[in-house]
């Protein structure tokens, strides 16, 4: 045979070799693509503080962990009842309400890696938040209305990057919070989340502001940012069998032991209408947001 008609052969059967990986592997990343759609409320949150346009929801056999450079946590159900634009930061997700000017629900995956770090709140300012529109909440609302601009997402959670950081002191992770509530009680559970993150290696966090229908709105500034009547923060332990709690506190600083602010996940979904831990087991989901034991917690010692 001549060498022309060898070299021919060669390259006709390179070609189908090539083919035919190529095929496998589209093949592959096909059935990857249906895997990672099997759960649609866990979303993809990549440490490159990319767009919320850019999230992907997707499904991991390590549910919250941290793998590969990304940290996959659940967030709550889409909301029917009020506006929601969903807006995803690198240490965050929160959920803005345009009418409030402030967050329906800021969820996050608090590992303990994320509770240290050399990143400090004090080189940081509060600012407009340029991806909602206008109005929206600025700095001057808050200027003498005797309210603390309270993080939802703890500043202190976001040591470990100087993005992650400064984007907690945005506005639309900011509420109108009394001082005294702000220094105390919620700062408490702020402490006591980052000592469970560390003692149990990760926590998923959803927390926001509670406006009670009927009662008289209150708005401050020329924006007229909704002052909350209170506060909730619901922590879900999701390794093991799991567990939940939850914490409820007036928005009025009137001292609360952190024993009476306890509720299970199950009183503030009634109270708040927000389907919080949707992509669990059903199973796990009801046994888990039904019953609310501060015991079954690592143990913490308020200092102050």
């Amino acid at each position: 045979m001549k060498k022309s008609s060898l070299r021919f052969i060669a390259l006709l059967c390179g070609g189908i070799m090539v083919l035919s990986s190529c095929h496998q592997s589209d093949k592959k990343t096909t059935a990857e693509d249906r895997q990672d759609g099997q759960i649609e409320n866990f979303y993809d949150t990549s440490r490159s503080g990319a767009s919320p346009s850019e999230t992907e929801k997707t499904a991991t056999a390590a549910e919250g962990k941290d793998k590969g450079g990304i940290t996959r946590y659940e967030l709550p159900a889409p909301l029917k009842d009020r506006p929601e634009q969903i807006i995803r930061r690198k240490g965050y997700t929160v959920s803005y309400n345009k009418e409030t000017r402030t967050a329906n629900w800021v969820a996050w995956h608090l590992t303990k890696g994320h509770t240290y770090g050399r990143n400090q709140r004090s080189a940081e300012q509060f600012s407009e938040d340029a991806t909602v529109g206008q109005p929206r909440a600025t700095d001057w609302d808050y200027y003498n209305s005797r309210y603390d601009r309270g993080h939802m997402c703890p500043a202190g959670d976001n040591k470990w990057d100087a993005q992650a950081m400064r984007e907690t002191f945005l506005f639309t992770n900011i509420c109108p919070q009394n001082h005294a509530l702000n220094k105390y009680e919620w700062n408490d559970v702020e402490m006591m989340c980052r000592e469970w993150a560390r003692q149990l290696g990760a926590i998923d966090i959803v927390c926001g502001p509670v406006y009670t229908k009927g009662k008289e709105v209150k708005t401050i500034g020329k924006n007229k940012v909704r002052v909350p009547d209170g506060f909730f923060k619901v922590i879900l332990d999701r390794d093991g069998n799991g567990k939940a709690i939850g914490f409820l506190y007036d928005n009025n600083g009137k001292k609360v032991n952190m024993r009476d602010a306890v509720r299970t996940v199950d009183d503030i979904e009634r109270l708040t209408g927000i389907d919080f831990f949707p992509a669990l087991d059903d199973k796990k989901e009801t046994r888990v947001e039904a019953t609310a034991d501060l015991n079954a917690w690592p143990h913490f010692q308020i200092k102050r």
